[in-house]
């Protein structure tokens, strides 16, 4: 979601995610029921992002007007794939995935989580259509400097990067707003003749399944929402204060745990006294490059300690590294810290195209930002700062604005029954806002996991509860006391890995 926000600049659904290789399949299920579908699909392979999986499915195009106001006008060509349900007489709603960012498609999100869909794909066809302005579907892809390479000059190379994107692009990148891509779903379904899908969002993907349940509420059989937003939130004053939330979760779950606690006595004196060092201070190092193994001059600053707390606050998984290498960047082996956040700035920022990002972002949020929602004084007293927010608005003072649905802002009312998902100690859309969404649904149910970040799709029995979900869609008799023994990863309480 706006969390991943960016590795260009601000910071993905987590390191630890299940993978999964399919084998070759007929289509059945969705693709079976509509043989005269206006939309061809054809065999195909979809790849990991990391090239570590792929998995089988049908792939087809659906072209569609860019500006949907002008329906005769230019087109752009969607990319749409369905992965076969492998019950062949599966009777179940296909499943349409929304994925993060914004600005990561449907496709590489599915590809990196392939496992934790695998109940659900026993008895629904998966639908991936990448976003407009992602993956395959018509992609904004700008070339912005990665957050932990970011200098106390950076506007001027946020302005620089922006320009040259929009001359890359120009004005028609306001077309790429939810509002378009809710337009495209509901025109996919029709092309597969789909009476009636579910709907997964994850973190910004919820922003999108909320405003299809909206638009369309007669064609949705369940949702699920996972790391939410809710409709009147407009992303970015509360982000950093979130983030120390998190940060603060994290740290107090490790003086919780005996091991942790032994093995960092003076965990939160090491994290403070690295944030009042690396104020004023900065040392140059040269890392192992995480990639090439090549050496990697970096400059250690502010900027490069707030993207390393911010991207290992997102999941547990991650987390649970956080400790050991803040411990250890305390006492000046600085190396471990940066390349982590070096290599997992790179795994976000390569799935995100910050182009169709921008138009979300500045169409869809900052304009609804109010002086009362913006605490300058208490956001500098985070370890993100005012710097996010204010490099937001820079990029957002060039980057043409799209049309807004009037009631995108709007509580949402809705009867169509939803399951919500949220991690205790998620560092962008925690606890607090699933339940201001889940205040209008009429039959939902919230789940918080213990300490957890952003995203639970791949986490303990969640992909059995999901299934389990959608093949009878009863948020309210849903049995979740298998999460009643889930905890998150331990810690390491040392490089090598958690206590025995």
């Amino acid at each position: 979601m706006w969390g991943e926000w960016r590795a260009v600049l601000f910071g993905a659904l987590g390191a630890s995610l299940s993978l999964g290789l399919w084998p070759a399949m007929a289509a059945t299920a969705l693709t079976a029921r509509a043989p005269a579908a206006p939309l061809a699909l054809h065999e195909c392979r979809l790849e990991h992002p990391l090239r570590l999986a792929s998995v089988t499915a049908r792939c087809g195009v659906l072209t569609v007007p860019e500006d949907r106001s002008r329906p005769g006008g230019a087109t752009i060509d969607l990319s749409v794939a369905v992965v076969p349900a492998l019950n062949r007489r599966a009777a179940g709603s296909p499943l349409f995935l929304l994925a993060g960012g914004p600005g990561q498609s449907a496709t590489a999100m599915y590809t990196s989580l392939a496992g934790a869909f695998a109940r659900v794909n026993r008895n629904h066809d998966i639908v991936l259509v990448d976003q407009r302005g992602t993956g395959n579907s018509a992609p904004l892809t700008c070339d912005y400097p990665d957050d932990w390479q970011a200098t106390d000059d950076l506007m001027p190379a946020l302005r620089q990067a922006t320009l040259a994107c929009l001359r890359k692009y120009g004005d028609r990148v306001r077309f790429y707003t939810s509002g378009a891509a809710v337009a495209d779903l509901a025109a996919v379904r029709e092309a597969l003749q789909a009476p009636t899908i579910d709907l997964y969002g994850a973190s910004y993907g919820t922003r999108v399944a909320q405003l299809y349940m909206r638009r369309f509420p007669d064609t949705v059989q369940a949702v699920i929402l996972d790391g939410v937003t809710y409709p009147a939130q407009a992303i970015g004053p509360e982000t950093p204060l979130d983030g120390e939330r998190a940060l603060d979760l994290i740290v107090k779950r490790c003086q919780d745990s005996a091991d942790c606690a032994a093995a960092y006595p003076e965990l939160p004196r090491d994290l403070e006294g690295l944030r009042r060092q690396f104020g004023p201070q900065k040392l140059m190092l040269v890392i192992d490059d995480p990639n090439s193994g090549l050496p990697l001059p970096i400059e250690f600053n502010r900027n490069m300690l707030s993207a390393g707390l911010r991207f290992l606050s997102y999941n547990a998984a991650q987390a649970s590294l956080l400790p050991a290498l803040i411990h250890r960047a305390a006492q000046g082996a600085l190396a471990p810290l940066a390349a982590q956040t070096v290599m997992t700035a790179r795994q976000v920022g390569d799935q995100l195209a910050s182009g169709m990002q921008n138009t979300v972002i500045c169409s869809e949020d900052l304009p609804f930002f109010t002086a009362a929602a913006i605490d300058r004084a208490a956001l500098s007293r985070t370890y993100q700062g005012v710097d996010q927010l204010d490099a937001l608005v820079e990029i957002c003072k060039l980057w043409p604005r799209g049309a807004v649905d009037a009631d995108l802002h709007s509580p949402l009312r809705s009867d169509v029954p939803t399951l919500l998902l949220s991690g205790e100690a998620d560092p962008v859309t925690p606890p607090a806002d699933a339940e201001r969404a889940a205040r209008g649904l009429r039959h939902h149910r919230l789940l918080t996991l213990s300490g957890e970040g952003h995203g639970q799709v791949a986490t303990g029995c969640i992909p059995r509860l999901m299934a389990q979900f959608l093949d009878a869609p009863a948020p309210e008799k849903l049995d979740a006391a298998c999460l009643e023994r889930h905890s998150p990863a331990p810690f390491f309480v040392s490089m090598t890995g958690p206590a025995p």
